[in-house]
């Protein structure tokens, strides 16, 4: 694995999505925002989904875009974008390869029960390289903060 820290090469990824496959290479030269989520249509998910659903045209104005992840299937995925009109790209990664390679499938606990699980984490990726990481994301204004660090590129 490699280092995930700034200015180090983003690992390349192959996943579906409701609208087709995508990979690292297709946002050469873009801006990409891949989070990375645990469930879809729970409390903390839904939030951060809608929070970066309503900034889409924000995203894209600043030539990026906007890709969630979660081990998900795409019928899951096309149920939780309907339920909620969200404009972002929903990725599964089923078997978490791509959790795996971002340094996101961690070890939880809650209520004292120790369990592995996806890491709320966000990376602002450009020319194939991290431009900032973000673990343990609170989803409060955290939207907003990707994009405030978008823009300063």
């Amino acid at each position: 694995m490699t280092d995930l820290i700034e200015g180090a090469p983003a690992p390349d990824f192959n996943m579906e999505t409701p609208d087709g496959p995508v990979k690292l290479a297709d946002f050469a030269g873009k801006a990409l925002v891949l989070y990375f989520y645990p469930k879809d249509d729970t409390g903390g998910c839904t939030k951060e989904a809608q929070a970066f659903s309503a900034l889409i045209d924000d995203f894209q104005k600043a030539g990026a875009a906007v890709v969630g992840v979660s081990k998900d299937s795409l019928a899951s995925h096309r149920k939780f974008q309907a339920k909620y009109g969200l404009a972002v790209t929903l990725a599964s990664d089923p078997e978490g390869e791509t959790v795996a390679a971002y340094g996101s499938w961690v070890e939880k606990s809650m209520y004292g029960r120790s369990y592995m699980g996806i890491d709320r984490s966000t990376f602002l990726i450009k020319d194939g390289k991290f431009v900032r990481v973000w673990r343990k994301v609170r989803v409060p204004g955290h939207a907003d903060e990707v994009l405030s660090e978008l823009r300063a590129l």
